[in-house]
């Protein structure tokens, strides 16, 4: 992240709709992971509404299959389909990867889970690394030559603010050997997606793809906080009397991933991270807002594509 930061005319209360007012997706291809509910159904919805040909990647096919019809455009070219797409289960995302056929235009890697008791995938995975982190770099590697045939493609990693409370624990990522805490499992996880931006952003410049990462903010009323339960069992700057953290609805939440997909605002930009509809700036101690410069680090995202990439292959 060098030089001015990127702003725009959009900020905090800005929703998605009001983000891509005016442009016309008619003919792009978008692929949105996690979008039968929540900020990634309303991202899938709004692209859909610009005349993009949208596909929700989701783990329950039935779920998936009435979120698209309801979110798909009643007139207009824009439409919405379902696959199937289990992110913490390698064989379902090479089945995905596998069916595509022709160029993606955009990817949201948008799907997610927070603060989960400890569970581990077949190949031993903790499950939230394996699901927020892993199953979207074999998504989105396994698609390359989809995202390059596009010519100009958009890649889009929605992160969180929790990714400045931890670094990438890469001596012990599965917590084999360290107490297993769910909150330092997230974070690990919210920085591996910045990391895998800055990584991808440099590896596939000379293929015009461009791969960014961003923070929504809080959002009420989604199933990613499923696991946490009552409010107390999060981190205290979680709470509602926080200034730090900007609290959205799912329309607003779902602005800055819109912003970076399809936003002409945004065109050739890559390799960062936004909050609030605007590049965000480095995270200073003691506020909930901003990049970790271990996020950022690019000796750091190097390895770890590195680590990620071992990990696949190893179940290939």
């Amino acid at each position: 992240m060098t030089g001015h930061l990127i702003t725009t005319p959009f900020g905090a209360r800005t929703t998605a709709a009001e983000v891509l007012d005016g442009v016309d997706l008619t003919g792009e291809r978008a692929l949105v992971t996690g979008a039968a509910s929540g900020i990634g159904r309303e991202t899938a919805r709004v692209l859909a509404a610009a005349g993009a040909e949208v596909t929700i990647g989701v783990r329950g096919p039935a779920a998936g299959g009435r979120a698209a019809e309801e979110i798909s455009p009643a007139n207009g070219p824009g439409t919405v389909r379902a696959a199937p797409l289990d992110l913490a289960d390698q064989g379902s995302v090479r089945a995905f990867v596998d069916a595509w056929r022709g160029p993606l235009h955009i990817l949201v890697l948008n799907a997610g889970v927070m603060a989960s008791p400890l569970q581990r995938t077949k190949e031993g995975w903790e499950t939230q690394f394996a699901t927020n982190h892993l199953g979207h770099f074999a998504l989105a590697t396994g698609l390359h030559g989809a995202l390059a045939a596009a010519r100009g493609a958009r890649v889009v990693a929605v992160s969180s603010v929790g990714h400045v409370n931890g670094d990438v624990l890469f001596d012990d990522i599965n917590f084999e050997r360290h107490p297993y805490d769910p909150w330092a499992a997230y974070s690990q996880s919210k920085t591996a997606n910045v990391l895998f931006a800055v990584e991808a952003s440099r590896r596939w410049a000379s293929d015009l793809i461009a791969v960014n990462a961003l923070n929504p903010g809080r959002i009420t009323s989604t199933r990613l906080g499923r696991h946490i339960g009552d409010i107390s069992h999060s981190p205290a700057s979680f709470d509602p009397s926080s200034t730090d953290v900007s609290w959205k609805n799912i329309e607003q939440g779902a602005a800055t991933s819109v912003l970076l997909a399809a936003s002409p605002l945004t065109e050739g930009v890559t390799g960062r991270y936004f909050e609030d509809c605007a590049e965000a700036g480095p995270h200073q101690p003691g506020v909930r807002r901003g990049v970790a410069a271990h996020a950022l680090d690019a000796h750091r995202a190097a390895r770890l594509w590195r680590i990620s990439r071992d990990m696949l292959a190893a179940t290939a």
